[in-house]
């Protein structure tokens, strides 16, 4: 578990600005054990906690003075224009209390239905929700494609290989991976000269190589 070092925050409203042009983050910790404490972040630090664990896993919150605390990031606020962190909340947590998080899959193995057919893979969800005692958090789900050998294979919830100590919460029955058939030049000629027609509920919305498997991979949303 990462450690992060904190500082007891003492300006609030508008004076964070000023807390933040010295490179700082302004934050606050809530929880069971303690009341609402306004804390101080080294920008730094944090971004670089961040970038590696991101929301999912556990943070010793090392408070000057006080005892360390095991914590989540529950809410970040970015500014508008730069997209830098403008404030952290985090949620203390108890060892014998259940908490859910939303945890980010990530594909392994090679889909064969790729490889050998020229699929494109389709990734219906970022992230599923898990429920667990916070010593089991994991930090992502690894989803195995190997099994994807043609057009009509899919992987489900249900097929996650996960531990005793995680309940998953959403559907085991909802598709998270399937393979796409390349489209034909004549029907992608189609496509665009009636765009729309086979946009219904799932629309694509990006392509892209996956660092893991080097494959083409695209990400899907709901169309509202």
């Amino acid at each position: 578990m990462l450690t992060l070092s904190t500082q007891v925050r003492e300006t609030k409203g508008r004076k964070n600005k000023r807390l933040r042009k010295q490179m700082m983050i302004p934050g606050v910790i809530y929880g069971h054990s303690t009341k609402n404490q306004n804390i101080q972040v080294p920008s730094n630090s944090f971004n670089k906690i961040f970038k590696e664990i991101g929301e999912t896993s556990l943070i010793s919150l090392d408070i000057e003075g006080k005892k360390s605390i095991k914590v989540l990031i529950r809410d970040l606020q970015y500014h508008p224009l730069t997209n830098r962190i403008e404030h952290i909340d985090f949620y203390e947590v108890r060892a014998d209390e259940m908490i859910s998080v939303d945890v980010p899959l990530k594909l392994v193995g090679e889909a064969p239905a790729v490889k050998e057919l020229g699929g494109i893979i389709v990734l219906a969800l970022k992230e599923i929700k898990i429920q667990c005692l916070p010593d089991d958090l994991i930090h992502e789900l690894e989803v195995d494609i190997s099994n994807l050998k043609t057009f009509d294979n899919v992987v489900r919830i249900k097929d996650l290989n996960v531990s005793s100590g995680l309940k998953l919460m959403n559907n085991v029955e909802e598709v998270l991976v399937a393979v796409e058939q390349p489209r034909a030049e004549e029907e992608l000629k189609t496509l665009e000269e009636k765009p729309g027609d086979e946009i219904s509920k799932v629309e694509v919305i990006t392509e892209k190589k996956t660092e893991e498997t080097g494959e083409q991979i695209k990400e899907v949303k709901e169309k509202k």
